[in-house]
């Protein structure tokens, strides 16, 4: 990406705030075009700036982070939404998901990780943090019934189910590519392929699905 990538912070804290706001001004490829200290905040200033990506804290005073993902989601489907929280409930993590947020961070990770995936949240890519991998997979509800994932299940060849188990574990392209010994060209065609025969276009959205239908452990290699 040429352009710098716009980046605005929601988060009530200040402190924080101005600490995301340091970290990202030393990388000559973000620009921190505004902050907000709440929901409704953030919510206006999205509307008014389109940034690339939205740095958006879940639990705040007022219109919670949940409820703004769902209004930047629906009237700015271009403007990503990354959730940088504490909070490690498997429920927060899907609810925000479900809700239209391209990822899902904790705020204790690495300043590494949190740069990498403000870049790839702002070329669409989908990113959960490690530790919250394993609770989007045990905390979805109400599993389909068993005949109903044997249907689901028949959509798709064996390399595909390979795929979106790897999905449904929040893997990039180049990680699903090293662990089925794959080039990464062939791993981005069938993601293509996954995604056109479920009519969807957020890696997000595919491993929700993948969960939901019985996908969320991979086959031993």
């Amino acid at each position: 990406m040429s352009e710098k990538i716009r980046v605005l912070l929601v988060d009530d804290h200040t402190l924080f705030r101005s600490g995301i706001k340091s970290l990202l001004q030393r990388n000559e490829d973000f620009e921190v075009v505004d902050e907000a200290g709440d929901g409704l905040e953030g919510i206006k200033r999205a509307r008014s700036l389109q940034p690339d990506v939205v740095l958006l804290d879940l639990h705040m005073p007022g219109i919670s982070g949940l409820e703004a993902v769902k209004v930047i989601a629906e009237e700015m489907p271009l403007v990503r939404v990354l959730m940088l929280t504490v909070s490690e409930d498997a429920q927060d993590l899907l609810e925000a998901l479900r809700a239209g947020a391209t990822g899902y961070l904790l705020k204790n990770i690495q300043t590494d990780t949190l740069v990498d995936a403000i870049r790839r949240a702002a070329r669409g890519e989908s990113v959960v943090s490690q530790e919250m991998t394993a609770k989007l997979i045990q905390g979805v509800r109400n599993p389909p019934k068993p005949e109903a994932t044997v249907l689901e299940r028949d959509r798709f060849s064996p390399r595909e189910k390979d795929i979106l188990a790897s999905l449904a574990l929040g893997e990039s392209n180049k990680e699903i590519a090293r662990r089925l010994d794959l080039a990464e060209s062939t791993v981005k065609i069938h993601v293509q392929n996954i995604f056109k025969k479920l009519s969807m276009s957020s890696r997000v959205q595919v491993a929700l699905y993948a969960v939901e239908n019985g996908f969320g452990h991979p086959r031993p290699q």
